[in-house]
């Protein structure tokens, strides 16, 4: 049964920090299974649809001359590209790196989008993926060095006396990744998208105080359009640091060190 359709359409930007469901269908077979769309899935799934789209429209195979979207690609690959080939030397990882990089993007420019829900804001997304990250990254470094993978946490011309503490600050930091990864991508949209919320409010209740108040605020209007501008390109550094962060991980994996 549908329910909640009110939801579908944001009626606070604060509501981006919050997941709700939209719709839910149950279904009385198969042991009564519950459908529900939430916001978070929605959304993700417009990101997905726009980077399928943005790669469609940029196809130039039967075509001479570039487009301005395969131009745009062409150089956000390449960048990739030339990080991956930087840090790791192979190019074995660039697919899953270019996929990283532009599901984070995506949803942190669909979250600039006026009471649209900011997807990397969801502490459920970015600590899931950096966890999932980090377990991957293990995974690939158990698979490549065997029982060698465990002297990463013993620093070399360690005195033996020293060995215990040193792994266990070692194992703590290690698994400090998992969370320093997605909170600072957490805490960055977040603190943006809050920022822009209270000053959007106070700009309002200005705006309609009289015509006096209302010429007196462009100032600090043109303080706020400079910040939605700092934001979008928050989005994109946000994108290029987790990217960076996680080619760093995996390259650790590969030479423990």
């Amino acid at each position: 049964m549908l329910k909640n359709i009110s939801n579908l359409f944001i009626n606070s930007p604060l509501e981006q920090f919050e997941i709700t469901s939209l719709f839910s269908f149950n279904a009385p077979l198969f042991a009564y299974i519950s459908l529900t769309l939430t916001n978070l899935a929605l959304y993700s799934l417009i990101a997905f649809f726009l980077i399928l789209v943005l790669h469609l429209i940029a196809d130039n195979n039967i075509k001479l001359l570039p487009n301005k979207w395969s131009l745009l690609l062409e150089s956000i690959f390449a960048s990739i590209n030339s990080m991956v080939r930087e840090q790791l030397g192979k190019e074995i990882y660039l697919p899953f790196i270019y996929s990283t990089f532009l599901f984070i993007l995506f949803a942190n420019l669909i979250g600039n989008v006026p009471y649209s829900y900011a997807i990397t804001s969801s502490i459920v997304v970015s600590i899931g993926l950096s966890f999932t990250i980090v377990i991957g990254v293990t995974i690939l470094g158990l698979s490549i060095h065997r029982i060698h993978f465990f002297s990463f946490f013993i620093p070399a011309g360690t005195p033996l006396a020293l060995v215990p503490l040193l792994v266990l600050i070692e194992l703590i930091s290690y698994i400090a990744r998992a969370f320093s990864l997605g909170i600072r991508l957490f805490s960055n949209i977040t603190a943006g998208h809050t920022l822009l919320k209270i000053l959007s409010t106070f700009l309002y209740q200005m705006f309609t105080g009289g015509i006096l108040i209302a010429i007196v605020t462009l100032i600090p209007f043109a303080l706020f359009l400079a910040i939605i501008g700092l934001e979008l390109a928050v989005s994109f550094i946000q994108a290029y640091v987790f990217t960076l962060l996680l080619l760093s991980y995996i390259k650790d994996a590969i030479d423990l060190h």
